[in-house]
């Protein structure tokens, strides 16, 4: 990196370099900053909060780099904007490896500024000094690593430029001919700016830069296919995880059922099919499928990766933000996006019909014809038959008793009602009566643990924004990701929204130090339920758990935990209820509660 003609402006380069960085940032559209505090990182930090001041953008702050990569992915997730990471040197950087995975496989864009050494203490076992540029390997395909500047002009030009090349590519926009520090197919995801500094590491006096917005917008689709619906009805739209709602279009429009995950914005619609595990391994169902249009990351079942390997199966995967395609055939066609038939025709019009019923017909009406009937039958055979599988909601009210003519009737329905609101919270039922009470406006955050999958398997059509960190599935920084997404979904006071996250004991456990709020940091409205059966029953489900000493699966896998979450929650200075019964339930999540709440629900193993 060169410097040319403007004058310093503070007396130390550092901070003149992190002024007109993080300025060319913004301008091309961060808007969120998280930071850890460090010695190396200073000037960046200190002119970062200068930012703020002047509302130029959002400082969030947090004394653990993975608990603040975490937050940054929720932010980032939320807004669909890349948020920026400001860390110190050595092993701070490392510890935003985990966000930075997730990010990579999920297509989120982060911009990672990682503070160093200058090259002259590189090598020599200085401290807190090892070789950052490139650590996080094939997860982060754009890498710059900057030179610490000198006492001379900033080449403003310059830096512009890497900042927008930098925000580019963490929206997924393909290279520059020449550049091959991309992969051979990008996609949104994290990128490094990792910048070395010299003492004075920082300013007392910062003059920031000039605002000069210049956003950069998310790249568009290069390939697309035409997809027509089937003679013969036999084609199944699969929605994985971050599908989008484009699934359930497509599946309207090519009079096709919709199987769809929880968190893939897609799980709801006329076309929507329930029990879909069940219905995938049954001949009359499953085995009745030719062709499969696969949208987003399938995650939560085997059936799904076994019908997409099916020699007789046609596969058409539309690449989502991720940059690698769900493809366990090996053998799909892969493109960036699809068109259909419009919706206005036949395959789409008549779709929600197959669900309430037929078609009135009359004099003079047109019916539909015989392909297209052919069609709903088809949907009308996995929509009724998942609903089989699935069964009413347990807490569903038993209506007809209730408006019973007969006193007796209905005094027996007053009884059932009073007993079901005392009984035991079963998964089943926390997975429904969180789906309940959650709209349009809220937020819904699912860790990675057994309750996902209770909720994916039982809960109805609904249209309601539901998150999980699917790129690798693991369990580690959920409580962060889901403070990310209540910051960015609750910036607008006039749309009073809760996000809610439903967690097991140990994901709680793990990413327990993102309960801490710093002083004056901001607390959102965030509610934490976490069912705890003591351990990780997930693992209870194994093949080996069958055969393998109890006591060994026991201690390795289920790992027993007799945390007091009450006394946690108030170390962390936050709100604690336990909802042992299905009333104190709905109440706790029916309360309007003052900051970040921690819902324990107890559960049997």
């Amino acid at each position: 990196m060169s410097y040319g003609t403007d004058d310093p402006t503070s007396g130390s380069p550092a901070t003149d370099y992190a002024v007109e960085l993080l300025s060319a940032l913004i301008d091309a559209g961060v808007r969120e900053i998280v930071l850890s505090p460090g010695s190396r990182s200073q000037a960046l930090a200190l002119v970062a909060a200068d930012l703020e001041r002047a509302g130029r953008v959002r400082l969030r702050v947090r004394i653990d780099e993975r608990s603040a990569a975490f937050l940054a992915l929720g932010l980032a997730v939320e807004s669909g904007s890349p948020t920026a990471i400001i860390t110190t040197s050595g092993t701070a950087v490392a510890n935003l490896h985990p966000a930075v995975l997730e990010a990579h496989h999920s297509g989120v864009p982060l911009v990672l500024l990682t503070a160093d050494r200058p090259t002259e203490l590189r090598g020599i076992g200085a401290n807190q000094t090892t070789h950052q540029p490139g650590l996080f390997g094939r997860a982060v395909a754009f890498v710059r690593d900057v030179e610490a500047p000198v006492d001379r002009p900033v080449d403003v030009a310059a830096v512009r430029a890497l900042a927008s090349d930098a925000v580019s590519a963490s929206l997924g926009h393909r290279p520059a001919a020449g550049d091959a520090s991309f992969g051979d197919l990008p996609a949104p995801g994290p990128v490094q700016i990792n910048v070395a500094f010299r003492e004075p590491l920082s300013a007392p006096v910062v003059r920031l830069a000039e605002a000069r917005p210049d956003p950069v917008t998310r790249a568009s689709p290069v390939s697309r296919l035409r997809l027509t619906v089937d003679t013969a009805p036999a084609t199944l739209v699969v929605a994985g995880h971050a599908a989008t709602d484009e699934a359930e279009r497509v599946a309207r429009a090519l009079g096709a059922p919709l199987v769809a995950e929880v968190s893939s914005g897609a799980h709801f619609g006329p076309n929507l099919a329930l029990g879909y595990r069940t219905l995938l391994g049954e001949r009359a169902f499953g085995g009745a499928v030719r062709r499969v249009v696969v949208f987003g990351h399938p995650t939560l079942t085997r059936q799904v990766p076994a019908l997409l390997r099916r020699s007789d199966v046609e596969v058409v995967v539309v690449r989502g933000s991720a940059p690698e395609a769900y493809d366990p055939g090996r053998d799909a066609t892969v493109v960036d996006a699809v068109d259909v038939p419009d919706d206005d025709r036949p395959h789409g019009r008549h779709q929600a019909e197959v669900v309430a019923g037929p078609p009135a017909d009359g004099p003079g009406a047109e019916g539909p014809s015989a392909d297209d009937r052919a069609h709903r039958a088809w949907v009308g055979r996995w929509v009724q038959a998942g609903r089989l599988v699935v069964g009413d909601d347990e807490s569903a009210p038993d209506l007809g008793s209730a408006t019973s003519d007969e006193p007796s009737e209905r005094a027996a329905f007053l009884r059932g009602e009073v007993a079901l609101l005392r009984r035991e919270v079963s998964r089943r039922a926390l997975a429904e009566t969180l789906w309940r009470v959650t709209w349009p406006h809220d937020r819904l955050v699912l860790g990675a643990s057994r309750l996902i999958r209770e909720v994916d398997e039982v809960v109805p059509g609904k249209r309601i924004p539901v998150h999980a960190n699917r790129g690798l599935a693991g369990i580690d920084g959920t409580i962060a990701t889901a403070t990310g997404i209540a910051y960015a979904s609750q910036l607008d006071e006039t749309r009073p929204g809760v996000t809610r996250v439903l967690v097991g004991d140990l994901t709680l456990l793990h990413d327990v130090g993102s309960m801490l709020f710093g002083v004056g940091e901001v607390r959102p409205r965030l509610q934490v339920v976490v069912g705890n059966d003591g351990g990780g029953t997930i693992f209870d489900g194994l093949e080996v758990a069958a055969s393998a000493p109890a006591d060994a699966m026991t201690r390795v896998q289920f790992t027993p935990q007799s945390v007091d979450l009450s006394s946690l929650a108030a170390a962390y200075g936050w709100q604690y209820s336990k909802a042992g019964t299905r009333a104190e339930l709905d109440r706790d999540l029916a309360r309007r509660w003052d900051g970040p709440v921690l819902i324990e629900v107890p559960l049997a193993r």
